[in-house]
């Protein structure tokens, strides 16, 4: 019997819980310096962690990123995220909503809105299954019932090819991402799934209507590992973990992003494990840094452990901008070493 959406994105919260499916490229934030300030000429107390992203006010520029939906396990999960997202003023995006598309029973494993109603928040979709049959109305009526500020629209190549059975027909989407983008009423982000986005493809996606990017780089969970380690298949995994180490280092990809697109919302996730690497995601350029693993382990043991997590990293993140001389989220920009 093949194996169900449900069952699969069950499996995929197991591996990422418990096994190493890290990517075996070192993010290399180390090696990104932010310039000590001995003389900040600011209190503590001055700093400003606040901030706005596709024109929604937060109180910090954090973002849990995309990581389950479609399993009893991650009802609860999605809850305790998006309470502690709402207490904080911080963004959530939801995991893939194919599922609930799929089983409109798996809906309440996503809607969070009954315990979450002012979290700016955003439903998802993989970009490959509007070449399976999700249709841009699908997507509308995803965002309409989740009552999402936005839609992430996930580009995953790689997982799909390791993945047993995966959806691997990436034929001719421009123009359907551009029909999604232009029906939609709400921002449509575009991200990768743990190796990057070059800034050429990013250059595409926003000829298509996407609204933001984030880069979902290199430096934290492989997916590719997460697939093999799932598939109970000794060549698959051994072929996945060919490509542990694939893909663009997020501080790289951040960096050449904004480059190369100065004006465009970035969204700066991969690896990214504190405050300080926040700090330095925001100094290479982008305007939000997200963080998936470590939520998911708080949120699997207590809705206490998300927000001491959220607390955790805003406090870091306060101090860096305050050792820096920088009063603002944005004064980041001249930090760097």
């Amino acid at each position: 019997m093949s194996e169900s959406t449900e069952q699969r994105k069950s499996r995929h919260l197991d591996v990422c819980l418990d096994d190493d499916v890290a990517s075996r490229l070192d993010a290399g934030w180390q090696a990104v310096r932010l310039r000590h300030e001995a003389l900040p000429e600011i209190a503590l107390a001055d700093v400003d962690v606040g901030t706005a992203f596709l024109g929604l006010p937060l109180r910090a520029p954090l973002l849990i990123s995309s990581m389950t939906g479609g399993t009893a396990r991650a009802a609860e999960i999605n809850r305790r995220l998006a309470r502690g997202a709402e207490a904080a003023g911080i963004a959530f995006a939801l995991g893939s909503g194919r599922a609930m598309l799929e089983d409109d029973t798996l809906r309440a494993t996503f809607d969070v809105r009954p315990v979450a109603p002012r979290v700016v928040l955003f439903a998802n979709l993989g970009a490959v299954q509007l070449n399976y049959g999700v249709r841009v109305d699908d997507a509308r009526r995803l965002v309409d019932m989740l009552d999402a500020n936005g839609l992430y629209l996930h580009l995953n190549p790689l997982q799909e090819a390791i993945q047993r059975g995966g959806d691997t027909n990436f034929r001719a989407l421009q123009p359907k991402i551009a029909a999604l983008c232009e029906a939609l009423d709400v921002p449509v982000i575009a991200k990768s799934v743990g190796s990057g986005i070059a800034p050429s493809t990013a250059a595409r996606l926003l000829e298509c209507g996407v609204a933001a990017i984030d880069v979902a780089g290199a430096g934290g969970t492989s997916w590719a590992r997460v697939e093999g380690k799932r598939s109970g298949d000794a060549a698959r995994e051994r072929i996945a973990e060919a490509f542990a180490d694939w893909g663009y280092p997020t501080p790289r990809a951040t960096a050449a992003l904004r480059a190369a697109l100065p004006a465009v919302p970035l969204v700066a996730s991969g690896g990214i494990r504190d405050g300080v690497h926040v700090a330095k995601a925001l100094a290479l350029g982008a305007d939000v840094a997200g963080l998936a693993l470590p939520f998911l382990r708080a949120a699997d043991e207590s809705e206490c452990a998300v927000a001491t997590l959220i607390d955790e990293l805003v406090a870091a993140l306060r101090i860096a901008m305050f050792a820096t001389g920088s009063r603002h989220v944005t004064d980041l920009r001249d930090a760097l070493a």
